[in-house]
């Protein structure tokens, strides 16, 4: 299998404002490339685009090709789920969802310190030992975004546990909230393969600074920002699988441009992507990576990672010389269909929502006294 999977949670959509309004004809395409170069891996969760990339997966995938062309992922997320019924419950619709009788790849999902109680007190671990048993999921694992310290706790008691997905990229490998190398060297410490998620950071990784972009151009003329964080995280050893959440056809042609013939950094090309990490993080505001998780239960329907992005481009900007952005004016045009960054109300669902633990409140108030003037 090759070490580079479809990652369903961005993908194109017919409304910009609507993640639930997915190009199918496009994905189509995107899936079609996708297996014609060799590729199998496809990861799906149930709330991902707004609560329909499961069904786009049988409508693009699972209904136009055999069952030996493809694995797929899914996952158990604590969001969705109040009782032991509740479990089977979401897994059984899943399984009706996508089409399949069984799941390549299954996951409890987004594990960090708010929410391990909670797979503890509906004993979620076993429930997915049980499911493996059965033969309902091939391959057991966890996706995770918490300490080094929970993991090892975690995968010490609980050893069936066969992968652990991560989120890893240069510009979190070091980082003290993420810390990506610290949970991989867990894993590995431990025996478990790892599975990569964020690789590109949500798009940052893929639209990088000017002297980040030209420090790449210098290497190599041809290679986009993009291939260099997929290259990174697809470098490490332990790493079987690299997820990447394209959302075009033309980001799906260019990282099969250089994944179909992966080749890994040289020591030379790590040192160099490290130096474009600490550029950026000098840069970036708000790491946010626009997952949307934040969003699906905000009272207000704030645009969160979107008033996050406009937030951080601005932030990169000398506005003592410009004064005024066209971010302004996206950001107005935003505020007619969501609630604008001034409506918090402080609730904090989206901050126990928030895998990169962001003081979603406080920023917010940020965004406001830049935006809503």
């Amino acid at each position: 299998m090759k070490n580079f999977g479809f990652g369903l949670m961005r993908l194109p959509t017919t409304d910009p404002q609507s993640a639930g309004a997915i190009d199918v004809e496009q994905v189509k395409k995107m899936v079609d490339l996708f297996i014609q170069k060799g590729f199998t891996y496809f990861d799906t969760a149930w709330m991902y685009c707004g609560f329909q990339s499961e069904p786009t997966v049988k409508e693009v995938l699972t209904s136009r090709y055999p069952r030996d062309k493809f694995t797929l992922a899914s996952k158990l997320h604590n969001g969705f789920f109040n009782s032991l019924e509740d479990r089977d419950n979401v897994f059984n619709e899943q399984l009706k969802k996508t089409g399949v009788e069984y799941f390549d790849y299954y996951m409890l999902h987004g594990i960090e310190s708010g929410s391990y109680p909670k797979y503890e007190q509906f004993d979620c671990f076993n429930w997915l030992k049980d499911k493996k048993e059965r033969g309902l999921v091939k391959t057991a694992g966890i996706s995770f975004h918490a300490t080094a310290e929970l993991l090892d706790e975690i995968l010490t008691k609980y050893p069936f546990i066969q992968f652990v997905q991560l989120q890893i990229n240069y510009l979190d490998w070091e980082s003290q909230w993420i810390q990506s190398r610290k949970c991989y060297e867990v894993a590995v410490k431990h025996g478990k393969w790892v599975t990569v998620m964020e690789p590109v950071k949500g798009g940052t990784l893929a639209k990088v600074p000017p002297e980040v972009e030209e420090l790449f151009k210098a290497h190599d003329a041809n290679a986009s920002p993009a291939s260099w964080a997929i290259r990174f995280a697809a470098s490490l050893p332990e790493v079987k699988m690299v997820l990447s959440g394209m959302s075009n056809l033309s980001q799906m042609e260019d990282n099969l441009s250089f994944m179909e013939n992966f080749k890994p950094l040289t020591e030379e090309e790590k040192a160099m992507v490290m130096k474009a990490g600490d550029i950026i993080n000098s840069q970036i505001a708000v790491p946010c990576t626009g997952c949307s998780y934040c969003t699906e239960g905000c009272p207000q329907k704030i645009a969160i990672p979107q008033y996050f992005s406009l937030f951080n481009e601005d932030m990169r900007e000398h506005l003592e010389e410009k004064g005024w952005t066209v971010n302004f004016t996206n950001y107005a045009n935003l505020t007619k269909s969501f609630g604008a960054a001034k409506d918090c109300v402080g609730c904090g669902q989206c901050e126990e929502m928030c895998p990169q633990h962001l003081p979603i409140i406080e920023r917010l108030k940020e965004v406001s006294a830049h935006f809503d003037r």
